[in-house]
């Protein structure tokens, strides 16, 4: 009975090494069998197509992704740049709509669609036109209503006064120099325009500055030390005093004025020097 007792549990003890045994066994079996058949589906490397798989997929989202971005990044500039020209328009359109305020031009301006140097010029303005203005301006243009359009011109030739209309000998066109006009009253610059053109010979003029009459910016010497010529200029002023609203002429030490025009040319008296004298050029103030 021993016996038997112990051959029973050796026997026992043995299953379970078997198993033990086929265990590892049929997980190889099943682990070959699988990868066979991968490989068998994917001659050449199943790790080599799973990775290129995970690359591909990886890389397409990523590329979505950069897309989608820089698309959102487009949209947004187009976007941007649409409102900003709106605003402008929305600008415009108040200023012009609510444009009160009506100025003399004082010479023929260019018209310009803009106020920046990427304008185009899209017309002219003559002198003497009474035209609104919308009270918007850069350093060098102002913006006015033509036909009810918004246009820019060249600031600094826009006044309150009504320029006087040019006669027959006078002339309100634009100089070779404009920086003469500087400061001067519409009625000084009249002056100024007429002898320019009716004695191109003179190349020097004195316009404002801080003394005398220059000082109101409605007086201007005509720099010349001819006697001949400074006496025609004199003449050609004193024939038009009331188109120029002419004040006084002084010329080669003498004073002529409109008030006392039946007293001709009276003595100026001496002032020091010849300029002071009034030797080197015709002086001559407006009202």
């Amino acid at each position: 009975m021993a016996e038997h007792r112990h051959k029973r549990e050796t026997t026992a003890r043995r299953k379970p090494r078997a198993a033990l045994v086929a265990g590892p066994f049929a997980l190889v079996a099943t682990v070959s069998v699988v990868t066979l058949g991968v490989i068998a589906a994917n001659p050449g490397g199943h790790d080599l197509v799973a990775q290129d798989a995970g690359s591909d997929l990886s890389a397409g989202i990523l590329a979505r992704d950069t897309i989608s971005r820089s698309s959102s990044r487009l949209e947004a500039k187009v976007l941007q740049k649409a409102f900003d020209r709106n605003a402008v328009r929305a600008a415009t359109l108040r200023a012009v709509q609510h444009a009160d305020t009506k100025l003399w031009t004082t010479t023929v301006l260019n018209l310009w669609s803009g106020p920046d140097d990427a304008a185009t010029q899209v017309g002219e303005l003559d002198a003497g036109k009474h035209v609104l203005v919308t009270g918007r301006k850069t350093a060098d243009r102002v913006e006015v209503v033509v036909d009810g359009e918004s246009r820019w011109v060249t600031a600094g030739y826009l006044s309150d006064e009504q320029p006087p209309t040019a006669a027959a000998g006078l002339s309100m066109a634009p100089c070779p120099d404009p920086g003469v006009e500087n400061g001067l009253t519409a009625s000084a610059v009249y002056v100024y325009r007429s002898v320019c053109h009716a004695f191109p010979q003179i190349t020097s003029y004195g316009g404002w500055d801080a003394h005398g009459e220059h000082a109101s910016g409605k007086a201007l010497d005509i720099m010349t030390s001819d006697k001949p010529l400074g006496d025609a200029i004199a003449a050609f002023l004193q024939s038009h005093a009331s188109e120029l609203h002419l004040f006084d002429v002084i010329w080669w030490d003498r004073i002529w004025t409109p008030e006392r025009a039946s007293e001709g040319w009276r003595g100026y008296g001496n002032h020091g020097s010849a300029t002071a004298n009034h030797m080197d050029h015709v002086h001559v103030s407006t009202y």
